[in-house]
């Protein structure tokens, strides 16, 4: 299957933002696009254990009762779905999309992911999902889980989305960051798009060579660029960066081989995916 754009959605406020990034993505990148829903059925435990102090016969009518209900929560379920999968496809064609496609599958979202990672091109995923708390400070746990386990980009988009027009990426000299200057230096996502590359560190000898690196190689693929190396604490440093600049698409290293290595392993990617009001990029 030729790799495609991949959005997955659900109920969450999140969703018009996935749709209308996961479309700029697709256009931009001349790709197929596809949503995805996943219905997740797995009754929480909590409810199987109604039943525990009852007698054998009321505990058998209680579990025949809520097989009943399982049942139709799960017709709901992927009656709901197939309507935000419908509702997504016309959003996605009023942006432009010509013929964007639906799936809708059961199970877990973030094996389901892993299972279909190979057709994508790009991940586009919501901050957070229908069931996590709406309070600006949570971060969903299946948008960690999917970070760790999928070996593709990752577009995390907050509830709404515009085409960037400023452009950041945390910088450190590591394989994965070099590899995410010359991804963004020549990935038509960007193109014409002005760039800023920012180490946080101090201002020594090499990282002056790797961030030299960096500008030349955005400049000579035709990117109007831009560089700082900061000194101070990686998420408070970057995110007073990307304040200070107007910057609004951030590009980063799910993964890296200095202090930026902490993002998602320790607390710096989760803080600024926590904060994050753009899109952040995520590069494996």
């Amino acid at each position: 299957m030729t790799e495609q754009v991949m959005a997955a959605i659900d109920g969450s406020t999140f969703s018009e933002g996935v749709c209308d990034a996961a479309s700029w993505a697709s256009l931009a990148l001349e790709a197929p696009l596809t949503f995805l829903h996943v219905n997740d059925n797995h009754v929480p435990p909590e409810e199987r254990n109604l039943s525990g102090n009852l007698l054998a016969g009321g505990r058998e009518r209680l579990l025949e009762e809520l097989s009943r209900l399982d049942e139709q929560r799960a017709k709901v379920a992927q009656e709901q779905g197939r309507l935000m999968l419908q509702a997504a496809r016309e959003r996605a064609i009023q942006d432009g999309v010509a013929e964007p496609v639906t799936r809708q599958r059961n199970g877990t979202l973030v094996e389901t992911l892993e299972e279909l990672q190979n057709d994508m091109r790009l991940l586009v995923i919501g901050k957070r999902g229908e069931g996590a708390e709406q309070a600006s400070g949570h971060l969903g746990s299946n948008l960690e889980r999917v970070v760790r386990t999928l070996h593709r980009p990752i577009l995390m988009v907050p509830a709404s989305f515009e085409a960037p027009k400023k452009v950041m990426i945390a910088f450190d000299g590591s394989q994965t960051t070099r590899k995410g200057v010359e991804m963004l230096a020549r990935s038509p996502l960007f193109a014409g798009i002005p760039v800023h590359v920012v180490i946080v560190g101090a201002e020594t000898g090499d990282n002056r060579s790797q961030l030299d690196w960096a500008l030349k190689t955005l400049r000579e693929a035709g990117h109007e660029a831009e560089g700082a190396i900061r000194a101070g604490e990686v998420e408070a440093t970057l995110r007073a960066y990307k304040e200070e600049q107007g910057i609004d698409l951030l590009v980063m290293g799910a993964y890296g081989h200095s202090r930026i290595r902490h993002l998602l392993v320790g607390s710096t990617t989760t803080e600024m995916l926590r904060r994050a009001s753009v899109p952040i990029l995520l590069l494996r």
